[in-house]
């Protein structure tokens, strides 16, 4: 029995965690966010689905309706957000070198491959090893701490200074720490690996840069294995008009590396070890609507579902107002 993890704020201001199956969605007894109930299944050395029936379930959740009433949080949280890291790593898709190498153009046509075809070909060629062996290690980058994470329908926010806000819709993998330092997956996310492409496209160097933006979650951790093959699509609303749409795919069958090699890329280092901490790590796409010419603008809405997720995830674009930073030296 699949089993979904959604938080909530009841109509009274109450975090409270929500365990949907096929037998419907109910309130998880005794923990009110999805980082409690994992740390409990770790230190009880059972699955989180055990853990739920330990916990015990309560009263029926209608997740629609809590979600028309801006009711559901980001699906995973900490109570210290610099104890959260969102992460991401790209060119992992199969056909997913096109849309970078065309932001690339001028190396390309210079008849010298550009660094992102070379290592998008270097995950071709052995991204997925055989058991027991080590693959080639992807592109990867940093996004922010558990600030930068946002939930359904709450905006993506811009900096001022950014040259464009687009998003990429993307499978995330949520992970905690364990008190030993081992990384126990919980589960799985849609997400909005928002970026700034035009910024990346003057110059790969700037790709740091154009990756400190914030990342929405969707609305459930699905737990378990992730489907093989995950089919979705991405569209652009502005007003009542669509003025993007695509289809998207995900799932292993439709990549170049596998997940246990890009969460062994990531997790081998001891800095991503820390007891407590929890990981979101953002694993690729193959579609984003920059890549077609589309310029986002204020008031945009993305929307990103995927059929391995009961509910999608909707966020609007905004443009944060200018803050001048002034460093005082002591």
């Amino acid at each position: 029995m699949t089993l979904r993890l959604i938080q909530i704020v009841s109509a009274s201001g109450e975090r409270q965690l929500v365990a949907a199956t096929q037998d419907g969605a109910h309130l998880v007894n005794g923990v009110a966010t999805t980082y409690e109930l994992a740390k409990a299944a770790i230190s009880a050395g059972v699955s989180l689905a055990a853990q739920v029936e330990k916990q015990g379930t309560g009263d029926a959740v209608d997740v629609a309706v809590a979600l028309s009433e801006g009711r559901v949080l980001c699906p995973i949280d900490h109570p210290d957000a610099s104890h959260l890291h969102v992460t991401g790593t790209g060119l992992t898709h199969l056909g997913s070198a096109e849309g970078r190498d065309k932001m690339h153009k001028a190396a390309s046509q210079a008849e010298v491959q550009t660094d992102s075809m070379r290592m998008f070909l270097m995950g071709v060629k052995n991204g997925k090893p055989a058991v027991g062996e080590t693959g080639v290690q992807p592109e990867w980058f940093y996004k922010g701490n558990g600030n930068t994470l946002v939930g359904p329908n709450a905006p993506l926010t811009s900096p001022s200074f950014a040259e464009d806000g687009g998003e990429e819709p993307e499978m995330a993998g949520i992970y905690v720490i364990g008190d030993d330092g081992t990384p126990y997956r919980i589960g799985w996310a849609i997400a909005n690996e928002f970026s700034d492409h035009v910024v990346e496209k003057q110059n790969y160097l700037w790709l740091a840069h154009s990756k400190l933006r914030p990342a929405s979650l969707g609305v459930e951790i699905l737990t378990g294995e992730l489907p093989r093959d995950v089919r979705g699509t991405s569209r652009i609303w502005r007003g009542n008009e669509v003025i993007w749409e695509k289809p998207f795919i995900s799932g292993e069958d439709n990549m170049s590396h596998s997940f246990d090699n890009l969460e062994h890329h990531h997790f081998k280092y001891e800095l991503f070890r820390t007891p407590g901490d929890i990981h979101v790590h953002c694993f690729g796409t193959a579609t984003a609507s920059f890549a077609d010419g589309v310029k986002t603008q204020d008031g945009d809405v993305f929307e990103i579902t995927a059929d391995a997720f009961l509910y999608g995830l909707k966020n609007p674009l905004q443009t944060e107002v200018e803050r001048k930073v002034t460093v005082t030296a002591l």
